[in-house]
């Protein structure tokens, strides 16, 4: 806990600082907010109205579109795509595109799931996944032609500059993962160290040990109060409800109590070794009764949550390199702060306990 020199404290003000500008203020990456249709019939003409989100379709010369079944299985193997054959922007934010579709679709299904692709030079390329079902009409004469769904997708462009991954589920409140989930990284980290100064406590018996660890387990606690709220802010945008019984906020607000139970018991015991011997064994059965809570139950158990009841987490584009930029500057920021508050509050008991040891001298002189 005790780290030398002031240049941690001023390492850890810095981190927070670029954390809340550049985790407010970087722009999110182009996306698709909405589409008119979601069901199509082949064989027809169909226009489709998009809700552009952080786009440029008036702005940005010669936008394209694709509706794509799928990857190629071999590098040889063309785009199973389509291309629109016309686009026209009424703004930046709203476009129509119309596509010609063929009679018949690559599937034996006779009905398939296609992406939507756009892409200009402003905005680059981005895709709005599963967007569209298209439906083949029963009853077709003659052979399929699968042809025309080897529209190739060539020369994307790349957008310009440091953004975020735009997640039509999560929107700006994507955000929240270079706080939320960096209070929780802190909170465990900050935890772990309080119950290794508990065993080192009960090794050695030194009351100064046991005052760490209490002033440790003081900011974790707060950390993971922090930690729940903001997580109930993001699943009131997410899952529409900021508690929804959700097992991962379950488990989260019981281990909490845990550690709320600890400092109840602490105080309850007049006697200070005796309550720094029963408070050390309880910090370190309370963090191992963390692990199970905050990631064994809630990984067997369905959960809306990432990174629990097969919901992954840190996948794909919900934590790419630019967020990496933010995102763990955040949880070393947060963490660098939490040691210092606890430095302040060991001191404060320390201080503390020197002065009721002044007062009982006198008394006894």
């Amino acid at each position: 806990m005790k780290i030398k020199g002031l240049w941690w404290k001023l390492l850890s003000l810095g981190l927070m600082l670029y954390v809340v500008i550049a985790g407010m203020l970087v722009p999110l990456k182009p996306g698709v907010s909405g589409i008119s249709e979601r069901l199509i019939k082949a064989g027809e003409t169909t226009e489709l109205v998009v809700t552009g989100y952080n786009t440029h379709f008036q702005s940005a010369p010669n936008t394209r579109g694709w509706l794509r079944l799928g990857r190629p299985t071999a590098s040889n193997q063309p785009d199973t795509a389509i291309a629109a054959v016309a686009f026209e922007a009424n703004s930046e934010q709203l476009a129509r595109i119309t596509f010609e579709l063929p009679r018949y679709v690559p599937t034996t299904r006779g009905r398939a799931t296609a992406t939507l692709i756009l892409d200009n030079e402003l905005d680059g390329a981005f895709v709005l996944p599963a967007a569209i079902d298209i439906v083949e009409a029963k009853g077709l004469a003659g052979p399929p032609n699968y042809a025309v769904w080897t529209s190739s997708l060539e020369d994307l462009h790349t957008a310009k500059g440091m953004s975020y991954p735009y997640l039509g589920l999560l929107g700006e409140t994507i955000r929240n993962q270079f706080f939320h989930v960096s209070l929780w990284f802190a909170l465990m980290l900050l935890m772990l160290t309080a119950s290794v100064y508990a065993v080192r406590y009960l090794i050695g018996g030194n009351l100064e040990f046991d005052r760490r660890s209490e002033a440790l387990t003081q900011v974790g606690l707060t950390f993971g109060i922090l930690g729940l709220l903001t997580g109930m802010v993001w699943a009131h945008y997410a899952w529409g409800k900021a508690w929804s019984g959700d097992i991962k906020q379950e488990m989260t607000a019981i281990a909490l109590l845990i550690y709320a139970a600890y400092f109840v018991l602490r105080n309850s015991i007049r006697s200070e070794q005796q309550s720094a011997r029963v408070s050390a064994v309880y910090n370190v059965f309370a963090f191992v009764m963390l692990i199970p809570l905050l990631y064994i139950i809630p990984r067997v158990t369905d959960s809306l949550h990432p990174g629990a009841g097969g919901n992954p987490g840190f996948g794909g584009e919900d934590l790419d390199n630019t967020m990496r930029m933010v995102f763990y500057p955040g949880i070393i920021g947060f963490t660098l702060l939490g040691v210092w508050i606890a430095e302040l509050f060991w001191r404060a008991r320390r201080l503390a306990a020197r002065h009721e040891l002044r007062l009982a001298r006198r008394g006894s002189s």
